[in-house]
């Protein structure tokens, strides 16, 4: 794994300098690196990769093989969500309160800083950039499931079983680019997860911004999103968490609640 890791590194510093800004651009905004460099660091410690919903805060240096076994012996510790599950979460998650305000944030910053200069200042531009914000949360998302139903991953977000801030807050970032996969709901890297914040800004940097705008610019602000989705699963795991809260607990009494089969009935 850890191979892998600089491998990809090495080949993220090929392609850095074709959609990267300048340093001096850059070093203002560094603090973006640091929940894609968190949840590397936290996907690679020993011990992340069985980490689920329905874990349990200590896990074993085997984790992997503790987690099928418990799989195969407690069917009901995870079950795929159904379609209205799937419906009412993606309402939340794309009408809610925190695209709402991840985009009213969004907007005040690029208002402040005038940015796009095109838009000018005003309530018209600022309601012109909360449409832009919004509009980025509202494909992010749709992409988000839309992948995940065609990859038959689950991208729903849980809250964790573990108590703690430290093991909610690696729970939390995880999540931002992994989802479940399976009857057994086990973890794995998640290309919807990761790919629907770029395919949002670059909606927007191809479709409603100034002319001038182009890929790098979609890829450059989908950074920005990657970091709003990671802000938001935190959210979700410390503040509120609708009806994800409401499957996290479901998940959680049914993998307490299960009893084995009575052999003598």
């Amino acid at each position: 794994m850890l191979t892998i890791f600089v491998r990809l590194l090495h080949v993220c510093g090929k392609l850095a300098p074709r959609f990267a800004p300048s340093f001096e651009e850059f070093m203002p905004h560094r603090w973006l690196l640091l929940p894609p460099l968190a949840t590397a660091i936290l996907w690679l410690a020993p011990g992340t990769h069985a980490q689920s919903a329905v874990a349990s805060p200590q896990v074993p240096e085997n984790a992997t093989s503790v987690v099928a076994a418990a799989s195969k012996t407690n069917p009901v510790a995870y079950h795929r969500p159904t379609e209205r599950e799937k419906i009412r979460n993606y309402a939340f998650d794309a009408f809610g309160p925190y695209p709402l305000a991840t985009a009213i944030v969004t907007a005040s910053y690029q208002q402040a800083r005038g940015n796009p200069p095109d838009w000018g200042q005003g309530w018209d531009s600022f309601a012109t950039r909360f449409g832009s914000d919004y509009g980025i949360q509202l494909i992010t998302t749709t992409t988000r499931y839309t992948l995940a139903e065609a990859f038959r991953e689950d991208t729903i977000y849980y809250r964790c079983s573990c108590t703690g801030f430290a093991p909610r807050l690696k729970h939390a970032l995880i999540s931002t680019v992994t989802a479940l996969r399976g009857d057994d709901g086990h973890r794995v890297f998640s290309f919807a997860a990761l790919g629907a914040p770029y395919a949002g800004t670059m909606s927007a940097a191809l479709g409603w911004y100034p002319s001038r705008y182009n890929p790098s610019d979609g890829f450059r602000m989908g950074n920005y999103n990657l970091a709003a989705a990671a802000a938001q699963n935190l959210a979700l795991e410390f503040i509120y968490g609708g009806p994800h809260t409401v499957l996290s607990r479901v998940r959680i009494l049914g993998r307490h609640s299960s009893a084995p089969p009575n052999p003598n009935p």
